[in-house]
């Protein structure tokens, strides 16, 4: 067989192209300052790019790595969390019953779901989470947390819920209640640290106080309740709740959006609270979660509160199921 070269040498063709490839010689010897007839020089070698990997389609820089003191299953769980695109997260009609910004938090906050052990298994928007429908057929059940902060004088600071609310809107409550969301600052495990973490983000966003008034390391995590309660037809909670102590003045500025009203309690006026609310006297309700820790804990704790012995009622291994 003739080689390429054989067949186009001996084509009628064959003069044309030898001109044209003779002239392209001429201009990349111009290109490169050799002329014909000049002395031949060294050859330099060739340079080639480095190779670039090559994508269909754009391709999003991969995020930082969780940190370290998270479990090696919460970082692999972690690794598929939804960006905020993700159409899970999307709103998927208008809901006339929700303002504008209790509309962006359902739909922007992603909770963690957990199973009744408490460990890590997903993580679903704040809307999914809250709706009864879902909490009955999927038996959805997310983290929470309760604050309970204290002033010198050990009196109890109160919130009273935004009446834009969409769960439990006007109720009375203990100093803040929200979730950790699902990010690695709030999925640390050691020592409820990422819970702690959430917490000082919402102490800011409900009531104006700002991170370096409450320390994340004086917050006293003292125990962990679960609890089910519908709000209305459409809305409810289900959480397995942290309850964290601390002991700090602070100034309050709270956010309209989220907090109506506070006040600071001392035992005896919690009483008269709790038996307003019982009258239903002017109005008065409770959150069912506050009405639970009143009940099962809060009393014999606030001794130990007094005293600086906080310690000694601790008990972060179990998980009350508490029912209304």
């Amino acid at each position: 067989r003739r080689t390429r070269a054989q067949q186009m040498s001996s084509a009628p063709h064959a003069p044309i192209l030898r001109a044209v490839a003779a002239r392209g010689s001429r201009r990349c010897a111009a290109a490169s300052g050799h002329h014909p007839g000049a002395p031949p020089r060294s050859a330099s070698p060739l340079v080639l790019p480095p190779s670039l990997p090559f994508f269909r389609s754009p391709r999003p820089l991969p995020s930082s790595p969780p940190p370290r003191r998270i479990s090696a299953a919460i970082r692999s769980a972690a690794s598929t969390a939804a960006s905020p695109m993700d159409e899970k997260a999307a709103p998927p009609v208008e809901d006339p019953s929700m303002d504008a910004v209790q509309r962006r938090l359902m739909f922007e906050d992603e909770c963690i779901l957990v199973d009744e052990h408490d460990n890590v298994i997903g993580h679903d928007s704040k809307y999914n989470c809250h709706l009864m429908e879902k909490i009955i057929s999927e038996n959805l059940l997310h983290r929470a947390f309760s604050v309970f902060l204290f002033n010198s004088k050990y009196e109890l600071l109160l919130q009273q819920r935004s009446a834009t609310k969409v769960t439990f809107p006007g109720v009375w409550t203990n100093t803040c209640c929200s979730h950790p969301l699902y990010r690695d600052s709030e999925l640390i495990e050691d020592n409820s640290l990422g819970v702690r973490n959430a917490a000082q983000r919402k102490l800011l966003d409900e009531l104006g106080i700002p991170a370096e008034d409450v320390p994340v390391d004086q917050f006293f995590p003292l125990g962990r309740i679960l609890y089910k309660a519908p709000s209305d037809g459409k809305w409810g909670e289900h959480e397995l709740d942290y309850l964290l102590f601390i002991v700090r003045d602070v100034n309050v500025q709270p956010n309209p959006d989220e907090v109506a009203d506070v006040m600071y309690v001392n035992r005896d006026k919690l009483k008269d609270l709790l038996r307003k609310a019982d009258a239903q006297e002017e109005g008065i309700k409770l959150s069912p979660w506050f009405r639970l820790v009143v009940n099962n804990f809060l009393f014999k704790w606030w001794d130990h509160v007094e005293k600086g012995t906080l310690h000694e009622v601790a008990d972060m291994k179990t998980i009350h199921k508490l029912t209304q």
